[in-house]
């Protein structure tokens, strides 16, 4: 049963200056941070410090010891204080309110404080207590926390919402072998014993998701590649690694901040930009102001690496950087603005990727980086708006997805267009400006941005950022008798069956047999008479958004799939691929045609980043959407198809695309005993360069696929890997690899107990192994089971591990059994988190695909 605690507060509950709205009526208290909550707070309470003490034991397993100081200004008594402690009651050791002892009153997430104990202006509440474990992320010899959304009061004591931003002074003792981390640098130091206290100065202001300290046993190293100082908390071991890879991850950081130095005209914000390596980190890495974090494995490279992984480098860490104009320094007020920080993120990204890396195709990236993310979300049912609603901060975590990350980008790109680059960059300047060390809504961007150009902009967004899916194009075109076009138009359709409609730019090449002809088209209506192409020849095909400008699903004629390959345009090529993917999808194309276009592809294509599209997709088709009888006429095809490529001269790039396609389809016999001699290294294929990390997967691959040899070659795969991280990770998975299922089955069942699941990214590729399609015979039986434990996994895990574990159990599946599974979960739970049903239904959106494009194909 809920209890509600009343508030007997006036509050006005329409979006205005709540700084000077007067309280008129109640609200009530429950569990999480409530909007109404959150904004009667933003009234009430300004001048926010935090004092942190965290004293961290040398055994994980023991408490962690805390005290705080929070200092706040009150302008309202009369419904007392409320701050926000999700943890055990008994964690609460004593409560002092400006020196005075008061009786701790803890419910539902909440310390409440009467009015009688407070004053009018300044406060000193003293809360002394043992830290919350479940966003601090401890392992044997070092720990990270990690608060984003709303995890900062499951650590301590706080107003965890992003429009309240206060100081911290941070306070450490940690084992005296560790290095330590944090928003500010460290003033102090004093051995005490086995222990060392670290005291750090105050920190710039910030939201609570923003706070941010890492502990451990850690290498240390410091450039100062501009400005400032720049340092790094790091654990990898490889020598080679290390000594390519640093001075490159230093410099990346120093050329992101001069672009964005210049391209915002406001210098960098804070006190510092250090960064610390994480082995186990959930995420690619998380924006804490003056100390990043991020997952090891994409900083440090070796020379095997491809020109697209040190690229997915280089945004990322262009990502984070960013994220200290776009989210640090100018943040949401509310989370439904979350996608604002994400896509101002990913934009700037990919725009400092260009002085870069000046050699690449950035449309081309751009394209491969946003559109096939953004269409695995935005055309199933469960799809959303960029802004999505929330009530509560509770729920802040389930907005995170393709959306947001990969959708929004594309929106944007399509502003700047639509303003003009010049003008665009204009307001994004008055922006920051005017919202520096404050928060802001998308309201306030659009005003701003309406200003610099004549398109009414509310009108704009209203369908690309407050509706959900995407366009469907048709053409229509009328010929004379010589064959010369009299009429040609495009129209556009929502997918959903809604009136939406997407103004929007794109091109479309008109080939001929000696030359292709590329037409600007701005439709911004249902349909668009294109007057240009009035006149000329019908060409021999249409490729409709040759520059991957466009968003939706577009129309194939009868030639484009033997075309494609025969394009000169690369980020033509790639467009076009995708668009015969998304129109395979639809029922539009048979699987088995979009199979063989995307095979004959992989044999010619030499471009890295439209292979990795190919393989992709082909691996997508190949498992999901062809029969088992197709998939028996076609593996061993494929597989000698990609093996014979690789015997090629071909650049080390493209040969590595390849062999992570052919590693992944090789389970015929042929294929098994071809990769078991590379991995033995009975074999070596000129041009191909593989590292530690490749040799471990060929060996899981290996298992999987039953080799005969299997138990041996894990066993020695274990004994090859010199990274003690890495070791322990090996070790965890080796249960999802075993050739006994019930060892497999065990390994499953122990992850109802989230103490198992506190590695997500191990726990991710351990489902991925357990459900492979070669093995849902017997794993399907745990599909339930996943479903059953969704609701643990969303309350327990960070915000991208609902999804992940959704894509790696069910979302493997594409058989009647497993559709029927989730049929009857739906309808036994009909008070199901329709939160998390979105998430479902985005994860099995080729499952829900698959039923009806195999039936048609059978």
């Amino acid at each position: 049963m809920k209890i509600f605690y009343c508030l007997l507060v006036s509050f006005v509950l329409m979006n205005t200056n709540f700084a000077q709205s007067k309280p008129e009526e109640k609200f009530l208290v429950d569990q999480g941070v409530s909007q109404q909550l959150a904004n009667y707070r933003k009234y009430q309470i300004s001048e926010v410090s935090y004092e942190l003490l965290f004293e961290i034991p040398n055994q994980k397993n023991e408490n962690i010891n805390a005290k705080l100081n929070l200092n706040l200004n009150l302008k309202d008594l009369r419904s007392g204080l409320v701050l926000d402690f999700k943890e055990k009651s008994e964690n609460i050791k004593s409560i002092l309110v400006n020196e005075k002892n008061i009786k701790i009153d803890h419910k539902d997430g909440h310390i409440f404080i009467l009015g009688e104990d407070l004053k009018s202006g300044k406060n000193v509440v003293s809360i002394s207590f043992t830290a919350g474990n479940l966003s601090l992320n401890r392992n044997d010899d070092f720990l990270y926390t990690l608060l984003v959304p709303d995890r900062a009061s499951t650590l301590f004591p706080c107003f965890d919402q992003p429009d309240i931003k206060a100081t911290y002074k941070l306070s450490l003792t940690v084992p005296k072998d560790w290095q330590v981390l944090a928003g500010a640098e460290v003033k102090n130091k004093v051995e005490k014993g086995d222990f060392t206290a670290y005291t750090f100065g105050e920190s710039d202001k910030m939201s609570t998701y923003l706070f941010s300290f890492v502990a451990g046993k850690f290498k240390e190293t410091t450039q100062k590649p501009g400005k400032f100082e720049m340092k790094m908390l790091y654990r990898e071991n490889n020598p080679k690694k290390i000594e390519i890879s640093t001075d490159t991850i230093f410099g990346l950081h120093q050329q992101s901040l001069d672009f964005l130095e210049k391209y915002t005209n406001y210098a960098f914000p804070f006190q510092k930009l250090d960064f610390a390596a994480i082995p186990v980190f959930q995420y690619g890495g998380m924006e804490h102001v003056g100390a990043i974090q991020y997952r090891e494995s994409t900083l440090f490279l070796d020379n095997s690496s491809t020109d697209n992984e040190k690229l997915n480098r280089a945004k990322l860490i262009a990502h984070e950087t960013s994220h200290m104009w776009f989210g640090d320094l100018v943040t949401m007020k509310w989370f439904d603005d979350v996608w604002m920080k994400e896509v101002f993120a990913n934009f700037m990204a990919d725009k400092i990727m260009n002085p870069i890396f000046p050699k690449i195709n950035h449309n081309l990236q751009f394209l491969n980086a946003h559109y096939p993310g953004a269409y695995g979300e935005d055309r199933s049912l469960g799809t959303h708006p960029i802004k999505q609603k929330l009530a509560n901060l509770k729920d802040a975590g389930s907005l995170y997805g393709a959306i947001i990350y990969n959708k929004a980008p594309i929106m944007m790109r399509q502003l700047e267009a639509t303003m003009g680059k010049e003008a665009f960059q204009k307001g994004i300047q008055k922006y920051i400006s005017t919202y520096a060390n404050e928060n802001a809504d998308w309201n306030n961007l659009v005003t701003i941005l309406d200003a610099e150009t004549p398109v009414d902009l509310q009108k704009w967004s209203e369908v690309w950022v407050n509706k959900s899916g995407r366009a469907i194009f048709s053409d229509y075109l009328e010929l004379d008798k010589k064959n010369k076009i009299t009429k040609f138009e495009i129209s556009q359709k929502a997918e959903d069956g809604s009136d939406n409609i997407w103004p929007q730019t794109f091109q479309i090449g008109l080939i001929y047999k000696n030359e292709v002809k590329v037409l600007n088209v701005k439709i911004n209506d249902k349909t668009l008479n294109l007057k240009e192409i009035v006149g000329l020849k019908k060409p021999l095909s249409i490729i409709y958004n040759y520059n991957g400008f466009g968003y939706g699903v577009f129309p194939l004629d009868g030639n484009t799939l033997k075309t494609i390959p025969t394009l000169k345009d690369a980020t033509a090529r790639a467009s076009a691929y995708i668009n015969v993917y998304e129109n395979t999808l639809t029922g539009n194309v048979a699987p088995n045609k979009a199979f063989d276009c995307f095979v004959s592809g992989i044999q010619t294509e030499e471009n890295e980043l439209v292979l990795g599209i190919l393989t992709s997709q082909t691996n997508s088709i190949f498992w999901k959407f062809l029969t088992e009888k197709q998939q028996q006429q076609r593996q061993e095809e494929l597989e000698q198809v990609v093996y014979e490529r690789l015997q090629e001269k071909l650049s080390s790039n493209v040969k590595k695309t390849l062999f992570n396609l052919f590693s992944s389809i090789a389970y015929s016999e042929f294929g098994k005993e071809k990769l078991y001699e590379i991995w033995s290294k009975g074999v070596t294929i000129s041009g191909l360069k593989l590292n530690e990390d490749d040799y471990t997967n060929m060996a899981m691959n290996l298992a999987i696929y039953k080799h005969q040899k299997a138990d041996q070659i894990l066993a020695k795969a274990k004994m090859a890997i010199t990274n003690p991280d890495k070791i322990r990770r090996f070790e965890f998975l080796m249960p999802s690899l075993s050739q006994d299922e019930k060892v497999r089955n065990a390994f499953v069942e122990s992850l109802k107990y989230d103490e198992n699941r506190e590695k997500e990214s191990w726990v991710s590729v351990g489902l991925a192994n357990f459900h492979h399609p070669l093995r849902q015979e017997s794993a399907q039986k745990y599909i339930r089971f996943s479903l059953d434990l969704i609701e643990e996994i969303q309350r327990t895990g960070d915000i991208f591990f609902p999804k992940d574990w959704l894509n790696n159990t069910i979302g493997k599946y594409s058989s009647k059994f497993a559709f029927d599974e989730v049929q009857r979960f739906l309808k036994e739970n009909p008070n199901f988190s329709p939160i998390l049903k979105r998430k479902l239904l985005q994860s099995t959106d080729g499952l829900y695909r698959a039923q009806n494009i195999k039936k048609e194909t059978e």
